[in-house]
């Protein structure tokens, strides 16, 4: 009879799966997946909005704007740890008053994870971008709740849409990768990798600067010409964040006890850092990696359009495959090589790969896969084991290992993928070819 009943059970199961999923890609049940999960977020956040309170980064950010509506500007009047873009959020969530702050910041969340659906999917009318506005609503779920409470939450919207613009509308996507940098400088990354491969570079860096002089413009204006880069030198002197790639020998020097070895933390940065025998030196190292890091990344970069140019012409769809390849190598750079290790890093990354499933989803699955494990790890390590993790448990730092692991073999997928993407393209071609008989791929080339 159990067995019977287990049959029964499967066989209902078979005949849903195929149902619900064709569901799921539909118009229809994308916005209903949409709302559930961002209904899931307001029951979570519920209590606290109604007792007007704020969560993760958002005591901060409600202080920062309460101070600037009383005339004390963060990059105006003094050095700020962000640029200067960041203002229009944080000021944003304040204009119903201090008490509503966490409310409006997640309406204004709601409104910038709708914006990157409707960029994935044509305004719902492309069906081979649900995959990749699903995926982006999964990373939402995997990353709570530091999803909705940074201002990554903002930047990487933007990000998303400007990356799957630069074909269509180079000089909009390049504003839009310009102001989520403007938000937070790891977007700089792609509009790096747009410039270098781009043919409609010169339209790209017309949008960016437009974008730029208007806020630098703004805050000169203002009489912050002097902080207005401020938030590349503030945090110059930082030790290693405990979550931090580079940190991770130190964490387990402290698991093991090993003399010198400890996790401290920082009272000014409200932080926590690892210290021992070679951490500072590492520190400064890793400072010294990035831009090698970066001049290594742009040259293949570079090269592999060269030799993608050499096999025959490449089209604009080719191009933006590229950039997406050369966005994703120097973002994970960022990641690896910085003294800081924060778990929103993961959304630096994401917006890379929700674009590449929904410009060529066979070429990025298994990477959307090992990223989404990553992101379930980071979430583990912070807020889950992070109290564990202060005290050196084993099993969190075994978490934290395994997570910085995983961004390790991701960067050095993104560099092989730079160096042999004879491969790669050539698959894509033949895509494209497919494509330009069914009308459903933009095949423009260039020489």
């Amino acid at each position: 009879m159990n067995r019977a009943l287990g049959a029964r059970v499967s066989d209902r199961a078979r005949e849903w799966w195929p149902r619900a999923l064709h569901f799921a890609f539909t118009r229809r049940g994308l916005l209903i997946g949409f709302a559930v999960v961002h209904s899931l977020f307001f029951l979570a956040l519920l209590k606290i909005m109604i007792f007007g309170g704020t969560e993760g980064d958002l005591p901060l950010y409600r202080l920062w704007a309460e101070q600037a509506a009383h005339g004390h500007w963060p990059v105006i009047d003094m050095p700020w740890v962000y640029p200067a873009g960041a203002l229009a959020p944080i000021m944003a969530a304040i204009v119903a008053g201090p008490w509503n702050y966490q409310l409006v910041w997640l309406l204004m969340m709601v409104g910038a994870n709708f914006f990157a659906v409707m960029a994935l999917t044509d305004n719902l009318r492309n069906r081979k971008g649900y995959t990749a506005a699903w995926y982006w609503l999964a990373i939402q779920i995997l990353l709570a709740p530091v999803s909705m409470l940074r201002l990554e939450g903002f930047a990487a919207p933007l990000a998303i849409a400007g990356l799957v613009w630069l074909v269509r509308r180079p000089t909009i996507a390049g504003a839009l990768i310009a102001a989520a940098t403007w938000i937070k400088v790891a977007p700089a990354a792609l509009a790096a990798a747009a410039v270098v491969v781009s043919s409609l570079r010169m339209r790209i860096i017309a949008g960016g600067l437009a974008i730029s002089a208007a806020i630098a413009g703004i805050v000169i204006a203002l009489g912050g010409g002097s902080y207005l880069f401020s938030f590349a030198t503030i945090q110059g002197d930082r030790a290693l964040q405990l979550e931090a790639p580079v940190a991770t020998p130190w964490v387990w020097a402290t698991v093991l006890g090993m003399p010198g070895a400890q996790i401290h933390q920082n009272y000014v940065l409200a932080t926590r850092e690892v210290a021992g025998p070679g951490a500072t030196a590492a520190g400064v190292l890793v400072g010294y990696a990035m831009p090698v890091a970066f001049a290594v990344i742009v040259f293949l970069l570079w090269r592999a359009r060269r030799r993608a140019l050499q096999a025959g012409p490449l089209s604009l769809i080719g191009e933006q495959h590229l950039i997406l390849r050369g966005a994703f190598a120097l973002t994970s750079a960022l990641i690896v090589f910085n003294k800081v290790g924060s778990p929103q890093y993961m959304l630096w990354l994401a917006p890379v790969v929700a674009a590449g499933l929904f410009i060529d989803r066979k070429a990025w699955t298994q990477v959307a896969i090992w990223l989404a494990v990553t992101c379930f790890l980071t979430t583990l390590v912070f807020p889950v084991l992070y109290l564990p993790l202060i005290d050196a448990h084993p099993f969190a730092a075994g978490v934290l290992l395994a997570r910085n692991v995983l961004l390790v073999g991701l960067f050095g997928w993104s560099l092989v993928a730079l160096w042999r993407p004879d491969a790669t393209l050539a698959a894509l071609r033949e895509r494209i070819a497919l494509g330009t008989a069914t009308g459903s791929v933009p095949v423009a080339v260039r020489g």
